[in-house]
Formats: C-alpha cells, structure tokens, sequence
C-alpha cells in the first residue's frame, strides 16, 4: 500500500454529488487548498450495510468539523444516480437521506486507484489480455489533508471494520494544535490535554509530571 503521509494529496476532478441531491460534472479538492482542512474518505458501496452507518455519523457530526474549517467529501465506485437514488431513501430503508456533504463519483476506478484502496486491479492474462482481478470497490479509506493539500493522516480499514468518526475529530485537532502552537501530541492526547515540546527536556517534563 502507499503511504500518502507527507505527500499532495492526489489530484482529481470527477462528477459528484453535493447538497444532497445536486449532481455536478467537475468537482476536485482544488477548491479548498489554502481555505479549508479536507476528510476525504472512502466507502465500498451505497446501499450496503455499515457504509450507511458511517456516512451518517460523519453527517451527525457536521456542525464540529464546520467548527473546525473542515469539510468532509465521501467517494465510491458507484455512479452518479445510484449516490443521488441512496441520498432520497429515508433512513428507515436503508438509505442516508440527510446527508449533506459531498459524494465523489469513481466509477472509472481512478481516484481508488491514485489513493491505493482499490480492492482489485486490473492484470494481464495467460493470453495477454487486460482483466479485472477482484473486486471494483474500495476499501475503508480516509485521508486527513492540510489546506496545503498535504495528506497528513491516513488509515485504511478492511470491509467489515467502520471507523471512529470521533477519532478522526481527534486527529483534527492534534493536527491544527501542532499547527498553533508547535508542540506536539503524545499517545491518546485529546483538546484540552497537555502538549509536549519536541526536546528531551520536553519529553522528561511531560513524563514526570504525568
């Protein structure tokens, strides 16, 4: 797998669809660079089973990442009507209506496969012929993104696995308090805990004063 940690976040421009219902030809991340903190995450399927509860925790939690100049952009290997259809279904029928952030479209594969959570890959048979080994889907991927572009986070989860959202509110943070203050986070910190400075006497201080 790529490490995309330190790295510009892959480029792409795709249809999507945003607002809950609106379908757009060209939406890219090039928009937010140097504005806005991106989650950029993808999920296998709509009209699964755990993607519906994921996509709807991230919409439950929306008003803290807008508190926190970050936007959230989901994206799978579905078509443009097949987002548009799952964002009109009642949650009661398995749908995520409600959802208001944006849903990339990757048919194609591409933007799967720029992210390296593309669950199959296309392969030359015995023949020499080019197929499609595995799966067209992508797997639990999700990428935090400075308003450089930078990927600064990056976890990728196998099928059944769904993700922490609050975890990811976490990283956040971490991220734009080492960003203000240039100290940084130990293991399990969260807003409000104490920070460290990247010197030996740092670290001898934070240790003995826990």
């Amino acid at each position: 797998m790529s490490v995309l940690v330190g790295k510009k976040a892959p480029a792409f421009n795709s249809k999507a669809v945003i607002n809950g219902g609106e379908i757009v030809e060209n939406f890219s991340l090039d928009q937010y660079e140097g504005q806005k903190y991106v989650v950029f995450f993808f999920y296998p399927a709509d009209f699964t089973f755990v993607c519906p509860t994921e996509l709807l925790a991230f919409q439950e939690k929306a008003e803290e990442f807008a508190a926190r100049n970050t936007v959230v952009i989901g994206a799978s290997t579905d078509s443009e009507f097949s987002h548009w259809k799952w964002l009109q279904t009642p949650t009661n029928e398995g749908g995520i209506k409600g959802v208001k952030y944006t849903l990339v479209v990757d048919q194609n594969l591409n933007i799967s496969a720029k992210y390296d959570v593309l669950i199959g890959a296309e392969e030359y048979d015995e023949n020499g012929d080019v197929a499609f080994v595995g799966e067209p889907k992508a797997y639990r991927g999700l990428f935090l993104i400075d308003k450089q572009g930078v990927v600064r986070h990056q976890l990728v989860n196998d099928l059944p696995l769904g993700r922490n959202v609050d975890e990811v509110l976490r990283l956040i943070d971490a991220l734009q308090f080492v960003e203000q203050h240039g100290e940084v986070c130990p293991a399990n910190w969260k807003k409000g805990d104490k920070s460290l400075k990247p010197t030996q006497e740092g670290i001898a201080s934070y240790l003995s004063e826990k």
